[in-house]
Order: C-alpha cells, then sequence, then structure tokens
C-alpha cells in the first residue's frame, strides 16, 4: 500500500513539472520582415522640398529664393538682372503714364477751347487732334505691356528660383555620353546596301 502511494505521489508530481514546462513558439519571420519594412525610412526628395522653399521665398521677395539657392556670382547676376529689369520697367512706365496724362489733358483743353492748343502745353506744336488721339492710344498701351510685364518678370522669377532649387540636387555623375565615328545604313537599293560615314553618339545613364 505504502509503494502504491508513493508511485501515485512521483506520478502526480511529475506530471505538474512538465504541465509547467515553458512552450517555446517560434515566431513567425513573415511579420518580422512586415516589421522591418515598415519600418524603414520613407524615401524624402531633398530637390523637391528645396524648390518649394525657394519658391515661396521668391514670391516673398523677389531674388531671395536665388540667393537661398547659395550665393555665386551666376545667381547674383541673375537677381541683379531681375531687379535692372525692374527698374527700367519702372521708370518706363512712370515715362508713359506722364506722356499719357500729358496728352489727356491736352485733348480736355481743346475740347474745350474748341480745337486751339494750348499756349502752355508741351503739344501746342501739333495742330491734328488725330495725332494726339494716336498718341494717347500708344501710351495707354504701353502702359498696360509694362504691367504684363512685371507680372510676367515676377513669374519668372519665381520659376528660375524653382528650376535653380531643383537641379541643384540633380545628380548626373551617373550619366555620360561617347562620340565616335560609325557608318550609317542609309537605304537599301536594288539589293545592295548603301553606307555613309558619320558620328555615333552614345548616352549612359
Amino acid at each position: 500500500m505504502r509503494s502504491f502511494l508513493l508511485l501515485s505521489v512521483l506520478l502526480f508530481v511529475a506530471l505538474g513539472l512538465r504541465a509547467q514546462e515553458t512552450v517555446v513558439v517560434e515566431k513567425d519571420t513573415t511579420f518580422q520582415k512586415a516589421d522591418t519594412i515598415r519600418k524603414r525610412p520613407a524615401y524624402v526628395n531633398q530637390g523637391k522640398i528645396a524648390g518649394r522653399r525657394a519658391a515661396f521665398r521668391s514670391m516673398l521677395v523677389p531674388g531671395l529664393g536665388q540667393i537661398g539657392n547659395g550665393l555665386t556670382v551666376y545667381r547674383f547676376a541673375k537677381v541683379a538682372g531681375i531687379y535692372v529689369g525692374g527698374t527700367m520697367l519702372t521708370l518706363s512706365y512712370i515715362e508713359n503714364s506722364k506722356n499719357y496724362k500729358l496728352v489727356l489733358e491736352e485733348l480736355k483743353y481743346r475740347a474745350k477751347s474748341g480745337g486751339v492748343p494750348d499756349p502752355d502745353g508741351p503739344f501746342r506744336a501739333v495742330q491734328q487732334i488725330e495725332g494726339l488721339n494716336a498718341a494717347k492710344d500708344t501710351f495707354r498701351r504701353n502702359t498696360e505691356v509694362i504691367i504684363f510685364s512685371y507680372v510676367g518678370l515676377y513669374l519668372l522669377n519665381i520659376i528660375e528660383a524653382y528650376i535653380d532649387a531643383r537641379l541643384k540636387y540633380f545628380d548626373v555623375s551617373d550619366m555620360a555620353f561617347r562620340v565616335s565615328p560609325g557608318m550609317i545604313d542609309a537605304h537599301t537599293m536594288y539589293g545592295f546596301n548603301q553606307t555613309v560615314p558619320g558620328i555615333k553618339l552614345t548616352l549612359k545613364f
């Protein structure tokens, strides 16, 4: 009886110890790869970010985007060209606006005086009204063209700053070309292939 009880106790203890064994489950490698791919940093286009930043700067202050891309002699010349062009447009706008107002005042004076020129005006030597009307239209049209030129110069400043910033991060180290002499097949006539000498250009990207 004692032997039976001892055997029962040992069997119960053995079953309890086996139940407490830690079960090791291998982790699925598929989820490991998925986690690795998920944690991989995303690609950042530095040229696109720099281009947007340069365009925004040029929108605020013309030429600031070019300077933000790095001050070189070439970029300094572009900024100087922007401001020289803007200064010339401003002077031309002031001149055409002044002449337009003078012609308009002369036409108003002649409309009141029955066609008699203003003796103190700059157009007293002009006798024909048609010439004054043509001059008025010319000065008005020049003023409108200058305003459109202002807008074009401003937009060109923004576009140029954006392109300059994008090209700053454009890598051309892997691009190469090779020029070599070669023979070009012109056409086939009467069963004979006619070839002419030429130059072969090979591009490698």
